[in-house]
């Protein structure tokens, strides 16, 4: 079976901007690398029910969202002066985009129009206090994506907060409730478990998972359990990355760059603790992102400095990994997604 995989890059070096690559389940490779659409740093990505593509653009010193309809042809950008976002998501139900913007500890809403473009609807800053880090100057929005039961959840690295929010029809968003982590977490990214209301924020400036269990009666996180995604014995620097949950709610992926591996934890039943089971090298430099095959068998890398996917066998009943090709030439990558 042939996975064809899209890859969102940085082009600050070599990249020209969003890639294929196919992942070839029968000789389990990943081969036939070739540039999709030329586009300036389009760093996450994520596509409609109708195959409409939604990227990260940087355009003529502003920043904003990229469309392209299932042909991969242009059909428009939405930007604003100043940094682009660093995440896309879409909300089917309502028609609707979502970017966070890290530099400005922005959110932005975006309806979709009926041939699938996009048009700016609201936005949001953060204006609570910061964490103690030093990447924490300012508020630094990482993440917005929705709830179980389709509220909007958004991370700030920033202000130590994961914030609860109504969205309407029209992309308004109104606040419900707001979860304080300790001081100096850095909320980066956060996956919901496939069946139950707990939800996993990977803390980027401590290395840490918190295990978060979801009230849909008032859209609150509580905090159950936070452990570490490091060995005890390691001393570096580090920042947590992607984190992803497999199919069966039974196992826990979380990247760390600095480290440079992929922790693996296993999930209690009940959802509500972790227990880290393994940890191996991501062969190469900088694991920002990652992501597990539709069928969950394999997941792929991409390591952002060094410019290389590598390929890992899961195993579905003990989920742990064994790499099985390295080295495979992505420029830039940031973001992994099968298609």
């Amino acid at each position: 079976m042939i996975h064809k995989i899209l890859l969102g890059t940085y082009t600050r070096r070599i990249s020209q901007g969003i890639y294929q690559i196919e992942l070839d389940t029968s000789t389990e490779t990943l081969t036939n690398l070739n540039l999709v659409t030329a586009e300036t740093s389009p760093t996450y990505l994520a596509k409609s029910n109708e195959h409409v593509l939604y990227s990260v653009t940087s355009r003529d010193n502003q920043g904003g969202l990229s469309s392209y309809n299932q042909q991969n042809e242009f059909l428009n950008a939405v930007t604003e002066e100043g940094a682009a976002p660093c995440y896309v998501a879409v909300d089917e139900a309502r028609q609707l985009v979502y970017g966070a913007n890290y530099h400005k500890g922005e959110l932005n809403t975006y309806k979709i129009q009926p041939d699938g473009s996009l048009k700016a609807a609201a936005s949001l800053f953060h204006s609570e206090p910061t964490g103690p880090h030093k990447n924490q100057d300012k508020a630094h929005t990482h993440y917005t994506d929705l709830t179980p039961d389709q509220r909007l959840v958004v991370c700030d690295l920033g202000t130590d907060r994961v914030y609860t929010y109504d969205v309407s029809a029209t992309g308004d968003v109104e606040e419900v409730a707001v979860y304080v982590a300790e001081p100096g977490t850095g909320p980066r990214h956060l996956v919901f478990h496939p069946t139950k209301m707990i939800a996993y924020l990977f803390g980027e400036l401590d290395s840490s998972v918190s295990v978060l269990a979801y009230d849909g009666t008032d859209g609150r996180f509580t905090q159950k359990q936070k452990i570490s995604t490091l060995p005890k014995d390691f001393s570096g620097e580090n920042g947590g990355a992607a984190i992803r949950v497999s199919n069966d709610g039974r196992f826990l992926y979380a990247s760390n760059r600095g480290h440079n591996s992929i922790a693996v934890f296993a999930i209690a039943e009940t959802g509500l603790t972790i227990e880290r089971i393994q940890s191996i090298a991501t062969e190469g430099d900088f694991p920002r992102d990652f992501a597990l095959s539709p069928d969950n068998k394999y997941i792929v890398v991409a390591n952002q400095n060094s410019d290389n996917l590598t390929l890992y066998r899961r195993d579905n009943e003990s989920g742990r990994l064994t790499m099985i090709q390295k080295d495979v030439f992505a420029p830039e990558a940031v973001c992994v997604y099968f298609d």
